[in-house]
């Protein structure tokens, strides 16, 4: 029931026609103001929250190679915390499934940053600023061989022309081109991140 009092806040939900609970309290839009769109802030103290309910320390949640000691500690702790959290919330949106190919075997998704992590800081954990991608279609990505337009369809660089009578170029990029994507079912990429992918990163 505390889930459906702060869905009556929700945006998101309204737009489907979702009303949530209507009696809430004060308490939930206190809530909800403080964290809605505060992605860095809500991925870190949920965990922390877990954590805490479940007698564990965050860092026994997370593995750490040479873990740092002390002011790195806490921003290195949270830097992992938000990672992790984006990665859950693109894989679970798009239901496990490249938006691409549809390929669903998790080892080889990637939670995959359409306005790059260096670029928007604000924006480093904000699930709509993410595509669910294979790792080859990730890479691609990244480096400006595909893009997704505003309108959600693949654009394939004309640089793949000069291999085109490649069978797999023609299997993992060409034939894709112009396809809509897997849309999410939730956090659908805001246009303005794939704008600014396919006018700043596409390799035209």
């Amino acid at each position: 029931m505390k889930i459906g009092n702060f869905g009556r806040l929700d945006p998101e939900l309204k737009k489907k026609g979702i009303t949530g609970l209507v009696n809430g309290s004060k308490l939930e839009e206190v809530v909800w103001d403080e964290f809605n769109g505060n992605w860095d802030k809500l991925a870190y103290e949920s965990e922390m929250l877990i954590a805490d309910f479940q007698n564990k320390e965050i860092e026994e949640k997370f593995s750490f190679e040479n873990f740092p000691e002390g002011k790195e500690r806490k921003t290195t702790i949270k830097t992992r915390v938000n990672q992790s959290f984006f990665r859950s919330a693109i894989l679970s949106s798009y239901n496990l499934k490249c938006c691409i190919t549809s390929l669903s075997i998790p080892d080889f998704l990637v939670a995959s940053h359409i306005k790059p992590w260096s670029k928007d800081i604000e924006n480093r954990t904000n699930p709509h600023n993410g595509l669910c991608l294979n790792s080859i279609h990730d890479k691609a990505f990244d480096k400006g061989f595909i893009t997704v337009t505003p309108d959600f369809k693949i654009k394939v660089s004309e640089y793949f022309n000069d291999y085109s009578k490649e069978k797999p170029v023609n299997d993992f990029f060409i034939k894709y081109n112009n396809h809509n994507i897997i849309k999410p079912e939730r956090f659908l990429p805001t246009q303005e991140f794939l704008d600014y992918h396919f006018q700043n990163i596409f390799i035209k």
